[in-house]
């Protein structure tokens, strides 16, 4: 796939006098991440059932993997994790990715190698004929990420892949969601923790009020990156501290823009063998909490769904 996984322009969606989705602008390239932000009722879920062919827009266009929104060659070539789902309890883990293969039209010959490939990845190869029932709700939240990847497909739509794990369990699922990248498959991640968005995403698109508010790298959203020293006792001669980056002082502050943030504990170090007293180090560079924050308040509260 060369052109873009995703890509819509001005995707209205109404349900009668109810606007949920007002003008969307989203593209997501092959091999990308791409976090999909906004609070409870801004659009999301209409959003991604709009992408899945689940319901007809209303206005503006988009295209998923080439084609037409709803194509069902397209569909066949998704793979989706919602974020409320419910596996038959007397099912087994292999039988219901079975049934998930039926149903995406696996070749049977294909099946096994599969099944084997995808309980791998998420951790439950020794759970493949275990009753549902059984596993914890994390269990089940792997099992559903495991029918996600069924097939390698060339997009996956994943929503709060990792609510219901524990640490170990969500950096497996960034790993996997990482192979994924490098295999070139598209990813489109729905997620309220927006640490692990931070981690993961390659670019964030902010919803709120059925409308993107905002889009971009990181880098884009989150300003430079920089480093403010609470300092004393420095000498006049600052140029060891220049070295990494342009100085300015600001509130009583020591402050580095750019900065490499790896760089940032050899800064500290290098004040300290200047003489300095280092009584505050604080990373400038806001987090995407800030700015998803302040641009949802900023916008208001949103309506749709």
């Amino acid at each position: 796939m060369t052109g873009p996984a995703i890509e819509t322009r001005g995707l209205r969606k109404a349900y009668g006098r109810t606007l949920a989705l007002e003008s969307l602008d989203l593209r997501v390239g092959p091999g990308e991440v791409v976090g999909l932000l906004g609070p409870n009722g801004a659009g999301k879920t209409t959003a991604v059932k709009l992408l899945l062919g689940l319901v007809r827009a209303s206005g503006g266009d988009g295209t998923v993997l080439g084609r037409p929104l709803g194509d069902r060659g397209a569909r066949a070539r998704i793979g989706y994790l919602p974020e409320l789902f419910r596996y038959q309890a007397w099912l087994t883990a292999d039988e219901v990715l079975r049934l998930h293969a039926g149903l995406a039209g696996l070749p049977w010959p294909q099946q096994a190698a599969e099944f084997n490939r995808v309980l791998r990845l998420v951790g439950l190869a020794d759970r493949r004929h275990d009753r549902v029932g059984g596993f914890s709700k994390g269990m089940q939240q792997r099992l559903g990420l495991a029918v996600a990847l069924l097939g390698d497909p060339a997009l996956v739509i994943l929503d709060e892949p990792t609510s219901a794990l524990d640490p170990v369990g969500r950096d497996d699922v960034r790993a996997i969601i990482r192979d994924a990248r490098s295999r070139g498959t598209a990813v489109l991640l729905n997620s309220h923790l927006l640490g692990e968005v931070e981690r993961l995403c390659d670019r964030v698109a902010i919803v709120n009020r059925g409308r993107v508010v905002a889009a971009g790298t990181l880098g884009d959203l989150l300003g430079e990156a920089a480093v403010r020293l609470r300092v004393t006792g420095l000498p006049e001669d600052r140029s060891p501290l220049a070295a990494f980056g342009p100085l300015a002082a600001e509130d009583g502050w020591l402050v580095i823009r750019p900065v490499d943030p790896e760089r940032i504990p050899d800064v500290v170090a290098t004040a300290v063998a200047m003489g300095g007293r280092v009584h505050a180090v604080d990373p400038g560079r806001r987090s995407l909490d800030d700015v998803f924050l302040d641009l949802v308040r900023r916008d208001g509260p949103g309506g749709s769904a």
